[in-house]
């Protein structure tokens, strides 16, 4: 029984699970768009958007939690300095997963996931005019 399991164990060990999240959300913060599975990019979603909300705080504290996960100082500083400050007016809602199709090899389904853009209003449904 799954009673109180949060999230996909994505068929592997918790300390591997955690480095693959950890070199994803790495990998999308250099490149700022990634393809990797749907289920992956919906794990890394919750996850990577914790970090860019401790990089909008900015402070010492912050830098050292988000340090815990993000290994790569270059990337570090580049989540500070760059991403965190972009996203400083919008309240959530940082990345987009897009569905691409199907691999040629396995048939998984293949996603994009992606930082969206400063001033972009979300792809659903357009707003009512009530």
């Amino acid at each position: 029984m799954r009673h109180r399991t949060k999230g996909r164990n994505l068929s592997r060990t918790a300390s591997h699970k955690k480095a693959t999240m950890r070199n994803m959300a790495t990998a999308l913060f250099r490149h700022e768009r990634i393809e990797t599975t749907t289920a992956k990019a919906k794990e890394l979603r919750p996850y990577a958007e914790r970090l860019i909300t401790l990089a909008r705080r900015g402070d010492v504290h912050a830098r050292r939690l988000a340090g815990r996960k993000i290994q790569d100082r270059e990337i570090l500083a580049k989540l500070f300095d760059d991403i965190g400050p972009r996203f400083q007016d919008r309240p959530g809602g940082y990345t987009r997963v897009l569905k691409t199709g199907f691999r040629k090899g396995d048939a998984a389904e293949m996603a994009l996931i992606e930082l969206v853009e400063k001033g972009e209003v979300g792809l659903g449904r357009p707003p009512t005019s009530r």
